[in-house]
């Protein structure tokens, strides 16, 4: 029966091929296993506080508001990064693109003349013609072992994961505009003490410049007090620097140029404090858009796996073409000109080394890769929101604790000025009082900044507001 249909044993020929070409991958590895939200200390029973997606608009700020929004239109970091996730979805795309039929046409025109001593024999040995040629063709690669659908998968993982990661960058550079502006904020209103302290000194120094002249008090008073006042200006100025430096990093970070910002003047104590969320449950893995891009990472390895082991089986590709195709261009359409051809295709890797293996050991490799480095940002991610909850109650602590101590230098002050104007008490030790006072100015703004500071740190490690859309890899 073999001999009278040949296209009977051509098959059996081909099956007995793919049964052999589904060569064996090895033995199989064990994989790095992803965290378990338990092991990092989040219950699954309990849910993680909500984050509006417009967080920084609580502080109550419209300047900061604008900065924000300018920052997320205008930086070139975040350009890129939404650029990057734009390429990583075109790639996607080609995947896709290759995996269905193509349909070509071509048509070509050629004047050769044939050599007189090649194997073409005459009439076309020694002469001229013309060589006209139509087709259309189609080509196919079927899905039989999953491989197409493997590959796309592999690549919007990929995508999935850029989108996060724009996301993510987003969430960032929104918080770092926003502790920039706290920092501008601490800054000015230590330069406003500064200020304050630059007089008091001076009017400290002339009292005990006058003592001094008077015989009260000695040299090395006037001394003393002299190296206070000039301490007093030096600190002043280097404050003045800070804050100048500090403008030029937030114009950066907005897109702006360095000088853009050299009149922004915020105000510390007209940030709104809130109550703060510090809940913590499973869904926060969820919630950050860096989690969920490297998770997205790890189905994309994951997907990397599977392309490496189709490649142990066949590949089956079928083409076909028809046309026409003549030497004289006045017959290329004529019905004697025309060609038909079918051309099914099967790879089968019967020897190769071990070059599948080695490439299979490498894509596990990269999704061991991708799932520690899963694990990795799962925990930086649990600390990070757990630092800042632990911050925001120390915090709210120390803010009481130095409200008492404010309270406490400025009743010091208002009754030493009291006795001052009694007459019971000389003005350098209302000076000397005032320093207290001042001293005390300074450690709340950076209490204040500190708590305002934490509060974004918090609102950012609960993943800023971010939440991922409900798409799945195909």
């Amino acid at each position: 029966m073999l001999k009278r249909n040949p296209w009977v044993a051509a098959g059996c020929v081909s099956a007995v091929l793919l049964l052999a070409a589904c060569a064996s991958s090895g033995v199989a590895r064990e994989p790095v296993q992803k965290l378990s939200t338990q092991s990092v200390g989040l219950q699954a029973d309990q849910r993680t506080a909500l984050v509006v997606q417009d967080w920084w608009r609580s502080l109550g700020d419209e300047q900061l508001n604008r900065l924000i929004d300018q920052a997320l239109q205008g930086q070139p970091n975040l350009a890129a990064v939404k650029a990057r996730m734009e390429r990583m979805l075109a790639m996607a795309d080609m995947t896709h693109a290759a995996s269905l039929p193509q349909l070509n046409a071509n048509a070509t025109l050629t004047r050769q003349r044939f050599s007189a001593n090649g194997i073409y024999p005459k009439p076309l040995a020694g002469n001229v013609y013309n060589i006209g040629e139509a087709t259309l063709g189609v080509g196919w690669s079927p899905d039989v072992f999953g491989q197409h659908a493997a590959e796309w998968a592999a690549a919007m993982g990929q995508v999935q994961a850029a989108r996060a990661d724009a996301a993510a960058a987003s969430v960032t550079l929104a918080a770092q505009v926003s502790r920039g502006y706290i920092a501008l904020a601490r800054l000015l209103a230590w330069r406003e003490v500064a200020e304050q302290t630059v007089a008091q000194q001076d009017a400290a120094q002339q009292l005990v410049k006058a003592r001094a002249q008077a015989g009260l008090d000695t040299q090395i008073d006037q001394r003393q007090s002299d190296g206070l006042l000039l301490d007093a200006r030096a600190q002043r100025e280097a404050l003045d620097e800070q804050i100048m430096l500090a403008r030029h990093q937030l114009a950066a970070l907005c897109g702006l140029s360095p000088q853009a910002l050299d009149t922004l003047a915020p105000n510390i104590q007209a940030l709104s404090m809130q109550e703060m969320p510090t809940d913590l449950g499973a869904d926060l893995l969820g919630r950050r858009a860096d989690v969920v891009a490297a998770r997205w990472r790890v189905e994309a390895a994951t997907q990397d796996i599977k392309v490496a082991q189709k490649q142990f089986y066949p590949n089956v590709s079928l083409g076909a073409f028809a046309g026409f195709n003549a030497i004289d261009l006045t017959s290329v359409f004529k019905g004697s000109s025309h060609e038909v051809g079918l051309v099914p295709a099967v790879h089968l890797p019967l020897f190769d080394g071990g070059f599948l293996r080695a490439q299979l050991r490498g894509r596990e490799g990269e999704a061991n890769v991708a799932v520690a480095n899963y694990n990795a940002v799962v925990l930086e991610a649990v600390k990070q929101a757990s630092d800042a909850i632990s911050s925001t109650q120390s915090l709210q602590r120390q803010e009481l604790e130095q409200d008492k101590a404010l309270q406490a230098a400025q009743q010091s002050y208002d009754m030493t000025a009291q006795r001052y104007e009694a007459g019971l008490v000389n003005k350098l030790a209302l000076l000397r009082v005032q320093s207290q006072l001042l001293s005390q100015q300074r450690a709340s703004a950076d209490v204040r900044a500190r708590s305002l500071s934490n509060r974004v740190s918090l609102l950012t490690a609960l993943g800023g507001g971010w939440s991922e859309p409900n798409t799945t890899t195909p």
